[in-house]
């Protein structure tokens, strides 16, 4: 049943209590746990003491503690509402029931005799001792609480891993490898489907199959009968917002966010200011490999055991000064500009703790010997504060690098208080380096860089003291967070609390950076610690379907359903080309590099450079992928041009801006193009995603946004392929090299198009 409900922007003071409001940004969903669920309320409401909770789910409240614990069960709704009250101001946080399901483990070992079996899989975060199997009657079993989905996963036998001989199921990994595949099945239904439209001044609520919708302004559950209306505040208010969500018996809907500017919703692109975090387009550079601006602090390290590519280069705070007084960024259509982290690095080399132990200078900026002095070689305080100021006069916003998890053994912090750091060695004697995830929140990176052992609380108060100064003295406009999964809640919650209190005014944007699943991704991006990370698993799942024939689109469809039911439909996760630890895309696509060799050594030992021009091609499908869909698109310097390089190091290059070649400049030219279009179509940053179609080489889906539509076309295919869209092509016009006959639309081999209406 296709039911209309009417928002009419009619202003009233229906919303007495949230009047007095401070602003915040939007409250995001709190995903239940599958019993308990600790909230802490001073993350939503900073310095304000809450009265009193209500909520139609069952909790406990602790007002002493300003804490409160979610009790879920069987009969806790989809979606539901947990309403705050301070000082007569009302305060709503939508609640997210968890959906996970018990999955039986079985493994039988046919009379073979194992010691231990251990399951290790995207499920757990490949942790080797975390899911153990218990032997009974012979057959070895488990049990774990599962969200619905598609996982990979492995037997590990007495320390063997193997897959797993009784499921016929196996998927490709990242590395060219198979894994077992699990499947955790849906709960079967019609799915509920929301959507709007505007007349005049009414905007019409369309929603399907629906059994509940809970609709918001900004932090407030607003009511609704036959229309909505909007409070008289939102007025006075540059940028406001409305949001909806919806479920029935099957599961949650998608959601709706409707910017209002001034009391009217925003219904073009233009209307937005860099202060828009949703419209964000994040450029990222590694400062050494850049553009060296002043030659005279070149200092690379004197040590015939560094390699140059493992030493500095001379890129410079001027040199990306120069850019942005160039115009490079704005030309691009980049509004914010991610800087690798420039604090003090140390003048010596170290030695790397992997075979075959090979000597590195901290070009990179990742070994802190200081957490607030600018590092020389890169520049110093004036340079950064005028390279901030002018990015701002460009309405460019600037991130900042900042590495909380570790500092290099020479910094203050831990050499004056050497107990601050994590244990090296652990109880069996084994060291404690990269032991990424049985030991997440102490391992070391190397012997040289101690971890920050943030069960004291002083640790917590310097470190995140260092983020505020950083923000304060240099007028930042947020951070990238390095190595965030290995780091405690406690210091997000922490510097998020002081970022909030200290600048109520300024939009922050904050990102980290943690590889693992879409559930651990997820854990840190909440109200009162993250706004986003990298979406790591839609990236290494893109990668593989556009670099490689074989693999299907069917495959990156569910990959970003995946992400929609993890993160939400409109979310600040950043969607990137690629990044400095990871060999860059165009290696794989171009076939300059297998997915089953070690990606680091083909740097080392051979010289990475393009093998297939249709590696350029499939580059540019992926970067329209990543600036059309919802979240953040992140572009890795270097990408814009189709930069080639193996693992670390090799993927840090320095960046080359002249003689281009035609590829190059053809790739460069693709970026602009998408940007353009994102730029200047609401629907790319705020519109509602629907798949039109998809199989192994076709994938096509919309962005909606009231009358602004935009369809994206991918065709993988070695062959043009022709379409027939259900629709009047005659009312869109093409952008880059398809053609449309009648009602058809043919690609090219390895192309894609966006079709944008007529009149925007």
């Amino acid at each position: 049943m296709l039911r209309y409900i009417f928002i009419i922007i009619f202003f009233s003071s229906c919303l007495q209590h949230s009047n007095n409001q401070k602003k915040y940004d939007l409250f995001l969903p709190i995903n239940l746990n599958i019993d308990t669920t600790k909230v802490f309320l001073n993350d939503f409401v900073i310095n304000e003491n809450v009265d009193s909770v209500t909520s139609e789910t069952n909790f406990l409240y602790f007002k002493d503690k300003q804490i409160v614990y979610i009790l879920t069960d069987d009969k806790t709704p989809f979606l539901s509402v947990l309403t705050l009250w301070s000082d007569n101001k009302k305060y709503d946080i939508l609640l997210r029931k968890n959906q996970k399901k018990k999955v039986d483990f079985v493994f039988d070992p046919k009379g073979k005799v194992f010691d231990k079996v251990h399951i290790s899989g995207d499920f757990n975060n490949w942790s080797q001792d975390q899911t153990q199997l218990s032997l009974k009657e012979g057959v070895w079993k488990t049990q774990e609480y599962i969200n619905p989905g598609k996982y990979q996963y492995q037997l590990i036998l007495d320390g063997q891993w193997v897959l797993d001989s009784d499921n016929p199921s196996k998927a490709l990994n990242s590395n060219g490898q198979y894994n077992s595949l699990l499947t955790v099945e849906e709960k079967l239904g019609s799915l509920p489907k929301l959507s709007f439209k505007i007349e005049k001044e009414k905007i019409q609520l369309f929603n399907k199959n629906t059994d509940k919708i809970l609709v918001f302004y900004n932090n407030t559950q607003i009511p609704y009968t036959d229309f909505i209306k909007i409070p008289s505040e939102s007025i006075n208010q540059e940028r406001s917002y409305i949001r909806v969500f919806s479920f029935n018996q099957y599961a949650e809907s998608n959601s709706l966010l409707i910017p209002l500017q001034h009391g009217k919703v925003v219904e073009k692109a233009s209307d937005f200011n860099s202060k828009d975090k949703y419209s964000q387009v994040l450029y990222f550079i590694l400062v050494d490999r850049f553009f060296n601006g002043n030659f005279k602090i070149d200092k690379p390290i004197q040590d015939p055991e560094v390699h140059s590519k493992a030493n500095y280069y001379g890129g410079d705070l001027e040199g990306v000064y120069k850019k942005l007084e160039e115009g490079y960024f704005t030309k691009l259509g980049v509004n914010t500009i991610w800087l690798s982290p420039i604090t003090q690095n140390p003048e010596y080399a170290e030695i790397e703790y992997p075979f075959p132990h090979r000597k590195y200078s901290g070009y990179h900026g990742y070994w802190p010997v200081s957490c607030t002095e600018i590092d020389k070689r890169f520049g110093d305080k004036k340079t950064l504060k005028k390279l901030v100021k002018l990015a701002h006069d460009k309405n460019i916003k600037v991130l900042l690098d900042f590495v909380s998890n570790h500092v290099h053994k020479d910094n203050p912090v831990i050499t004056k208080h050497p107990d601050w750091a994590t244990d090296l060695i652990l109880e069996n004697g084994e060291e404690n380096i990269r032991i990424w995830d049985q030991h997440r929140l102490t391992t070391w990176f190397d012997r040289f860089l101690p971890t920050i052992d943030y069960s004291i609380e002083e640790a917590v108060e310097l470190m995140t003291d260092s983020a505020l100064f950083m923000i304060e003295e240099y007028n930042l406009d947020g951070f990238r967070h390095d190595a965030t999964k290995h780091i405690p809640t406690l210091f997000w919650r922490t510097l998020t609390n002081k970022i909030k209190t200290k600048f109520p005014n300024k939009l922050i944007y904050q990102i980290g950076e943690t590889f693992g699943s879409r559930e651990l991704i997820g854990s840190y991006v909440q109200t009162g610690q993250l706004d986003g990370q990298f979406d790591f698993n839609l990236y290494f799942d893109a990668r593989r379907i556009f670099a490689l024939d074989e693999e299907s689109f069917k495959d990156l469809h569910y990959s970003l359903e995946q992400s929609f039911k993890y993160y939400g439909n409109h979310s600040l996760m950043g969607n990137i080309t690629g990044n400095h630890d990871i060999p860059r895309f165009i290696s794989f696509a171009s076939k300059a590099l297998s997915f089953s060799e070690d990606e680091k050594e083909a740097g080392w030992n051979r010289n990475i450079s393009i093998k297939d021009t249709i590696g350029y091609n499939k580059l540019k499908m992926l970067t329209a992928f990543i600036t059309t869909i919802p979240g953040v698109p992140v572009i890795y310097y270097g990408d814009e041009i189709g930069m080639v390089g193996a693992g670390d190091p090799d993927n840090r290059r320095p960046m080359v801006f002249d003689m281009l070649n035609n590829y190059e400049i053809s790739v460069k030219n693709n970026l602009i193009s998408l940007l353009n279009l994102r730029n200047k179509n609401i629907s790319l940053i705020y519109g509602e995603f629907n798949l039109i179609k998809v199989s192994n080489n076709i994938f096509i889906y919309e962005r909606t946004f009231l009358d602004d539509n935009v369809v994206v076309c991918f065709n993988k295919d070695q062959k043009p392929i022709t379409i027939y869209l259900e629709r009047d092509l005659s009312a869109y016009k093409t952008h880059f090299t398809s053609t449309i006959i009648n009602d058809s639309i043919t690609l090219p081999p390895y192309s894609f198009e966006i079709l944008t209406k007529n009149n925007y």
